[in-house]
């Protein structure tokens, strides 16, 4: 074999594991990202940033209080409240067990808007229970109700007509859920 057609085989070998390697490599990247648009993807131990017009800490009690225009986020879940407590533990560095938050919640990620006079997000269960005059919103489609679960584990979002307590103004009529869906055109 000549020299030449020994160097053009090698170049071609290298291009063909080359290009396996690109193509590879953005099935496996695309896999990633399908997985990460997933709602249970969620990496509840992710860093969680604040921002609020006034911070208590009350170490006694394993708390912090957040107030005024509070917004909190974790990855790409972000929750605004009026007022938020953060319960947590202390055994050599500081774990959020959980989130309270009151005064028109609202609580976003990607394409989902969830709202609610009340929230506990626990990190332990990977829940968040919103109560309340509860709207989740994603895309066109709406979902209104007196309680709203969203697991964080298995992705799947559930609504009630009950919030547990007397029926708020923005509950749908008798306890019951109510909403709408868009219906794509033909």
């Amino acid at each position: 074999m000549t020299r030449y057609r020994r160097n053009l085989l090698s170049a071609r070998a290298w291009r063909a594991g080359a290009t396996g390697f690109a193509g590879a490599t953005m099935v496996l990247a695309g896999a990633q990202h399908l997985r990460a648009q997933a709602i249970a993807a969620l990496n509840s131990q992710a860093p969680v940033n604040y921002a609020a017009d006034r911070i208590e800490l009350q170490d006694k009690q394993k708390r912090v209080v957040l107030s005024g225009t509070v917004d909190i986020t974790q990855e790409d879940l972000r929750m605004r409240a009026a007022r938020t407590t953060v319960a947590y533990t202390d055994d050599g560095a500081l774990r959020i067990q959980r989130i309270d938050a009151t005064g028109g919640v609202i609580v976003t990620r990607r394409g989902e808007r969830a709202s609610g006079d009340v929230a506990v997000y626990d990190f332990n269960r990977k829940l968040i229970t919103m109560l309340g005059s509860v709207s989740l919103l994603r895309g066109t489609d709406t979902l209104r109700g007196g309680r709203l679960v969203i697991d964080l584990n298995s992705g799947i979002s559930s609504v009630d007509g009950r919030s547990g307590g007397a029926a708020s103004s923005g509950q749908a009529a008798g306890g019951r859920v109510s909403g709408s869906f868009s219906v794509p055109k033909s």
